[in-house]
Formats: structure tokens, C-alpha cells, sequence
């Protein structure tokens, strides 16, 4: 990790990724001490770790898994993303944003809801991503 983002940034598949501001958004949502592990995956690798850690089948866009008080791991499928940024009808940029900000908040400990829709969307206003 680095002293300046707290957040390590690990690519295991091929292509060019959506180019956004992971650090400075992880930083607004869990705080600048925050040790965050973001791995930018595809399908396999997500439902391999959906399969281990929640026994469930199905590939997931992302995946939030806390480690400690101060430090946790995101795994953002990327491909996923891009069939439902086609989907939606938004850039992959967009929808990698929301489920990155997604998973942040998971992380910070909320659940699925109108609260946390409602953080996500000034979250995302606030780093121009975002209607």
C-alpha cells in the first residue's frame, strides 16, 4: 500500500480498464485510513470467490469482503459490468463507478436499500460520474 491512495489496485485479466478515480472515491466513502484491496477480475475468478466465501453459483459484478476494522478487498468484474453498462445503455466507466461505490459502501457496513442508493448517487454526482 501507499501512503498516498491506501489502496492497492491489482489487474488479472487483459484489456483496458475503465480509468476513474478508485482512491480518491474509497478515500470519501471508508476514510483516509482505510487499507483497500481492489481487484479489477473477470467472470471466473468472481464466481470462484462468490462460490468459496457466500457458497453461491452465480457470477457477481462485485464483491466486498471486510478483513478488519480499517482495511477490506473489492472484487469488480469487469466484463459483468460491461454487459450490463450495455445493458443500461451507460459507459463501462459509469457502471464500473457505481459498483465500485457499491461495494465501498458495503464495506462501511450499509445494506441494500433506499439510504444507500441515495449515497451512492451523491457519491457519484460528486466525482462527476453520475446523473
Amino acid at each position: 500500500m501507499t501512503s498516498r491512495s491506501n489502496l492497492d489496485l491489482k489487474k488479472t485479466i487483459r484489456g483496458t480498464m475503465p480509468r476513474l478515480p478508485f482512491a480518491d472515491i474509497a478515500r470519501h466513502i471508508l476514510g483516509a485510513q482505510y487499507e483497500l484491496s481492489l481487484v479489477l477480475c473477470g467472470d471466473t475468478l468472481a464466481q470462484k470467490m462468490n462460490k468459496q466465501y457466500r457458497k453461491k453459483t452465480y457470477r457477481p459484478n462485485v464483491l466486498s469482503f471486510p478483513v478488519a476494522k480499517n482495511e477490506g478487498e473489492i472484487f469488480l468484474n469487469i466484463p459483468c459490468a460491461a454487459r450490463e453498462a450495455k445493458k443500461y445503455g451507460v459507459s463501462l466507466a459509469e457502471r464500473s463507478a457505481l459498483l465500485f461505490v457499491h461495494g465501498c459502501y458495503h464495506l462501511k457496513g450499509l445494506k441494500h436499500g433506499a439510504r444507500m442508493e441515495a449515497l451512492e448517487r451523491t457519491t457519484l454526482r460528486k466525482f462527476g460520474l453520475g446523473t
